[in-house]
């Protein structure tokens, strides 16, 4: 069928018995199937190659966030592309062109996989190499797919068919094939198929892209509208202002950067894993799909009151909720949907016509980027704290539409009385008991919720009111206890002081890593060789495994391996003769552990331990030495590097231990069931395996040292001898499958399941 049918020899064919009018009445079936598969297909490689580079750069969440901002600036890439093709190209040049494209496609850059030109990532460098890999990686595929909503949409305004003039139907099409793509991917992909059989998967996918592209073309040439170049989109001309566009960029902005924002936040303390990715990403697309009609399920109206009440309950419990896994999630996915949501109605009801279809969305996905662009790339370079979260809150704020004119010398002696207040708080903070404190914050809080709500007819003072109270939250949470926090690609490590300053402590999210006594109950200094505490105190889990080995070796242990820094609190478990090498990913926490002004354990006890920058996993395969210790100190609930727990980790683990030697697992966690899946490996590779469960070494916590606290402790070898020596010790129990559930699968580098770890555990 020729593509550039003239205008009369369409219409003659609708209306004739030419076998035009069958393929005619599929236009919209096509379109809408064509929409669906090419954004299932587009969301479905996100969480699949962020999987595949994850273990390069240790599992931090910030892997995901740089994904987002690659695959938003491919996103307005492909935008581009349909823009200039739609304005400049018929639909039968752009139909070749684009299958040209699809062709190369997949000639040059499938079947997906993560490209080693760019060698390792550099230290202080982990971003740009992270963009690199997945520019030469995924970077062809993704655009080739991504232009496909606004350019399928822009035909579809050609065709001639009924609902042609307004085809922003279609984008609820989209959305909701991105909307089952992230759905499917943790709950029907990543548990049942390989990364080897999901890349498969995804080009055979995308070869049937290619033909619901040329048979959409096809269709819309049938029609006869679009044969000829000088063919038009539906729908009158109008003229749009700066400001709207201005308007489209920043409604599109402040979702995109709170997407990122609430994903790193929520993924923190779990793992960097696809089912915590989805669940925001889901959310976000879900608010196009509700949003983009003109018959919305939330009536914008609704949307617009509910947002207000969500950010006052957000900002109330932006800190206290932390400690419940269930109300976080809810919390903040919950006020993340109302704000999206309020955004993406604002920028339906201000969407111009088909004519300017493709301009819109190249403006939507420029607002996509730039959001992406602050959150995941400027906001850890500029801030030493996660504050891009509360700002993009109170600009999400400031969005709302204004139901009333703002009178302007109200606004600023309200903004005036928030300042006022805060500055007050943090004179008096320090002056106040802690009961104290808590009801003048309790107070200053429900005004400011208050506000948000009472004033939410004047997005300014909304705003203003959220902002005093994020601040009263920051000073009524910290209370001046922090004396240092350092940001960097791997996240925010604070430290604190608690006990009234007895301890200092390292702390990365919620979960402290290291603590040091600089007091003692006198109040005097603390002076001498510095005691571990935290997991690593003298007589816990961690110590007695170290013990029990040192016995079976008859003496110290010639080489002993560390994942994991902290505050280098383990080195104080280090004995004369000894060699001990830390493995360790950021940066920062090398500079933090080896700086006596923080932390002396370093110096104190092991000046001569020796420091290796990079993953654990890579690093600790190259060295040429047999240890007769690794100890595994990375799974205590800050986002487990999952791939640290796989078969072939642990195939490399074992080549590397010297005769009789043992690995020794610290797998504290809330919120995963490490030990079980540590019980699955030992059973793959026939380890000997003992464990000491955390509510037995709580018993232990009252006879440790102050600052203790319980630990989940496994200690494995291909040695019983070694591991029977902790059996007849309290709390030290065989690690056995019978102690897990029954089919728990060990992990390997294709396959995981977070998820159900995760549903274990609970």
């Amino acid at each position: 069928m020729s593509l550039d049918l003239s205008v009369a020899d369409a219409r003659r064919a609708a209306t004739g018995p030419s076998g035009l009018r069958g393929l005619q009445s599929l236009t919209l079936p096509v379109f809408a199937a064509t929409l669906f598969l090419s954004a299932f297909l587009l969301f479905s490689v996100q969480p699949m190659f962020t999987k595949m580079v994850l273990p390069r750069l240790g599992g931090t969440p910030a892997v995901w966030s740089v994904a987002m901002v690659v695959f938003q600036g491919l996103l307005l890439l492909g935008y581009l592309y349909a823009h200039l093709s739609a304005r400049y190209l018929s639909v039968r040049a752009g139909a070749l062109v684009h299958l040209a494209l699809i062709a190369g496609t997949f000639a040059l850059a499938l079947p997906i996989g993560v490209s080693d030109r760019l060698g390792r990532p550099g230290a202080d460098h982990e971003a740009v190499w992270l963009l690199g890999v997945f520019a030469l990686s995924v970077g062809l595929p993704f655009f080739a797919v991504a232009g496909n909503g606004p350019l399928l949409q822009s035909w579809f305004s050609r065709s001639g068919h009924p609902q042609a003039a307004d085809p922003y139907f279609l984008y609820g099409a989209s959305n909701l094939g991105s909307f089952a793509a992230l759905l499917a991917y943790p709950t029907g992909i990543e548990p049942f198929l390989t990364l080897g059989r999901q890349t498969l998967a995804w080009d055979a996918g995308f070869a049937l892209l290619a033909g619901g592209i040329a048979l959409g073309a096809a269709c819309v040439a049938g029609r006869g509208a679009a044969g000829a170049a000088a063919a038009e989109p539906a729908g009158p001309a109008e003229r749009i202002g700066l400001r709207r566009r201005a308007a489209w960029v920043l409604l599109a902005l402040v979702p995109s950067g709170l997407l990122v924002a609430v994903t790193a936040h929520i993924s923190t303390d779990i793992a960097a894993v696809p089912f915590l990715w989805v669940a925001p990403l889901a959310l976000y697309l879900l608010t196009f799909v509700l949003a983009f009609r003109d018959r919305p399920p939330i009536p914008h109206a609704l949307a617009i009151r509910l947002w207000p009440a969500a950010a006052a309950l957000l900002c109330a419990g932006f800190y206290w909720l932390d400690a419940s896994l269930l109300a976080s999630l809810a919390l903040h996915l919950g006020a993340f949907f109302a704000a999206a949501l309020m955004c993406h109605g604002e920028l339906y009801r201000l969407r111009p016509g088909a004519r300017d279809l493709t301009a819109f969305y190249l403006l939507m996905s420029l607002g996509g980027v730039l959001g992406g662009l602050f959150t995941g790339l400027v906001s850890p370079l500029v801030f030493n704290g996660i504050y891009e979260y509360p700002i993009l809150i109170v600009l999400a704020l400031a969005c709302m539409p204004a139901a009333a004119a703002p009178r302007l010398r109200r606004a600023a002696a309200e903004l005036a009385g928030f300042a006022l207040a805060v500055a007050a708080f943090w004179l008096v903070r320090p002056l106040l008991p802690g009961s104290a404190v808590f009801v003048v914050g309790a107070c200053l809080v429900a005004a400011g919720a208050g506000a948000i709500w009472f004033e939410r007819r004047v997005p300014l003072r909304s705003a203003g009111a959220a902002a005093a109270l994020l601040a009263v939250l920051a000073i009524a949470t910290d209370g001046g206890t922090t004396e240092h926090a350092v940001r960097s690609f791997f996240g925010v490590n604070r430290l604190v002081l608690s006990e009234g300053g007895r301890y200092r402590d390292i702390v990365h999210g919620s979960t402290v890593h290291g603590t040091m006594r600089l007091k003692q109950a006198d109040g005097e200094p603390a002076a001498g060789r510095p005691e571990p505490l935290s997991y690593y105190s003298f007589g816990g889990g961690i110590d007695q495994a170290m013990t029990a080995l040192r016995a079976a070796h008859g003496g110290p242990l010639a080489q002993v391996a560390v994942a994991g820094l902290g505050a280098g609190s383990l080195a104080c478990q280090a004995q004369p003769g000894e060699a001990w090498t830390f493995f360790e990913i950021d940066p920062s926490v090398i500079r933090i552990a080896r700086d006596p002004r923080w932390f002396r354990f370093l110096d104190a006890c092991a000046p001569a331990a020796g420091i290796v920058t990079g993953d654990a996993r890579l690093m600790l395969a190259e060295e040429p030495v047999a240890y007769d210790a690794i100890v595994l100190d990375a799974f205590s609930s800050d986002s487990i590097p999952v791939h640290l727990l796989t078969v072939e980790a642990f195939a490399m683990y074992l080549g590397k231990l010297a005769p009789g030697g043992a690995i020794i697992l610290n797998t504290t966690n809330r919120y995963l069931d490490v030990t079980g899946q540590v019980a699955a490996l030992a059973e793959h590779f026939g380890l000997a395996g003992v464990v000491m469960p955390r509510a037995a070494s709580a018993a232990l916590v009252p006879s440790l040292a102050e600052r203790s606290f319980p630990t989940e402790v496994v200690m494995l070898s291909r040695s019983p001898a070694v591991t029977d020596r902790l059996l007849g010790r309290p709390g030290w129990q065989p690690l056995v499958p019978a102690d897990v559930t029954v089919g728990v699968t060990a992990w390997t580098d294709d396959f995981s399941n977070v998820l159900g770890a995760m549903l274990r555990k609970r």
